[in-house]
């Protein structure tokens, strides 16, 4: 009796408050769970009435309609400071989002706001809705909305920035981020986002200057010392990238793309067997296999095997046959070019790529000043042949 009893006043409690919030809210909403409570509390009665128990299958539903759902409704509204039609409309959105009608779920949405214009958590998901189809500037909108109604947010002012970087409205993503990093200059992401801005923009120093700022916050950050050493590249600060460089691949052993800048590095100064080292340990990631071998064959040159080079040239075009091409347009090749096997069919490259437009940028830049500065001529080449040549002599005499 003592359960039935309790069971009866809590379940009228929750119907009482339900009926109430469902004439201060004016939301039809509320008619679903009032009759869900309702469906619950007439199980609940035809038991007492018939005064035997129902089968545990029965009894469950009925707790479950009755008071376990409305109440999970109701803390969680409590927890995530929002109402229960809210909520319930967001939860019905995002089925419609697993089930990938993004377009109902944006119309239910759209529904709520417009009888619910300060409604943050309605207009933070249509944001990421409407980021998800990539309209970006009904995004922006939202997201401004969401922010303007939570102001204490950071998250949304950072998911705003990288909408409007998408939309290709830089300067304005810089202001969001800025006022971000004001208020929480440890915000790593805001700070990663705001160099690569300036990055893409081609301030260097204005990057190195965020990356270094943020490294105060996150020393061990292995993202913020290869991104200080790309920027410091681009600045053709070599020295500085080498150390940074070196920082990202002694925190992470698996730092490949920064291994492969080291490489590149090595090999502008001329330290073929460091170069060569870095190019090893940067084979062993699948998408940039080639790339490290046709660097192995340059070095191979280098040094006068010719033998070795071009058979790490023929892995590379195995690896990937654009790298032919390549080949053929670089001059160092050109005592080994009749010797490689050409491609018969471009091969479909079906890694997956996991070098960023950064990256590219980074690797296109260091290929360039290699050979600007002459380290990879032709005049380097012959010196190396006449070297090996005049070895091959002394050997032979020796016989």
């Amino acid at each position: 009796m003592i359960e039935k009893l309790i069971f009866s006043i809590i379940a009228i409690a929750l119907f009482t408050i339900t009926f109430f919030k469902m004439v201060k809210k004016n939301d039809t909403v509320y008619i679903y769970i009032l009759i869900m409570e309702f469906i619950g509390i007439v199980i609940h009665f035809v038991e007492l009435f018939l005064a035997s128990p129902f089968p545990w299958t029965i009894r469950t539903m009925m707790y479950l309609l009755a008071i376990i759902m409305p109440a999970t409704l109701f803390i969680i509204g409590k927890i995530k400071k929002i109402d229960i039609a809210e909520l319930f409309r967001i939860i019905i959105a995002k089925i419609y989002e697993k089930q990938g009608n993004i377009d109902k779920a944006k119309s239910i949405l759209n529904e709520f706001i417009e009888k619910n214009e300060n409604s943050y958590n309605a207009h933070k998901f249509l944001a990421k809705l409407y980021e998800k189809k990539g309209s970006y500037e009904a995004a922006i909108i939202e997201y401004r909305k969401a922010s303007e109604l939570n102001r204490k947010d950071l998250q949304i002012k950072y998911e705003l920035s990288v909408v409007l970087n998408k939309n290709k409205e830089n300067e304005e993503a810089i202001n969001v981020l800025q006022e971000l990093l004001k208020q929480k200059p440890e915000y790593e992401k805001a700070s990663n986002l705001l160099g690569d801005i300036y990055f893409e923009q081609e301030r260097y120093k204005e990057a190195v200057s965020i990356y270094m700022t943020a490294l105060r916050y996150h020393p061990g950050s292995y993202e913020l010392y290869y991104c200080v050493g790309m920027a410091y590249t681009m600045l053709n600060d070599f020295q500085h990238a080498k150390e940074f460089y070196e920082k990202a691949a002694e925190i992470n052993s698996l730092a490949h793309n920064a291994k492969l800048n080291l490489g590149q590095i090595a090999l502008l100064y001329g330290d073929l067997e460091e170069a060569e080292k870095y190019f090893r340990e940067a084979s062993k990631r699948e998408d940039l296999e080639a790339g490290c071998y046709y660097y192995l064959s340059q070095i191979a040159l280098l040094k006068g095997d010719q033998e070795k080079a071009i058979n790490y040239m023929n892995v590379a075009i195995e690896l990937d046959s654009k790298v032919y091409n390549q080949m053929q347009r670089d001059p160092i090749f050109i005592p080994i070019r009749n010797e490689i096997k050409m491609p018969k069919e471009e091969i479909e490259d079906k890694k997956k790529k996991t070098l960023t437009k950064k990256e590219k940028s980074v690797n296109a830049h260091l290929v360039k000043t290699c050979i600007l500065v002459g380290n990879l001529s032709n005049k380097d080449l012959k010196v190396a042949q006449k070297k090996k040549e005049r070895q091959n002599e002394r050997e032979e005499k020796q016989k």
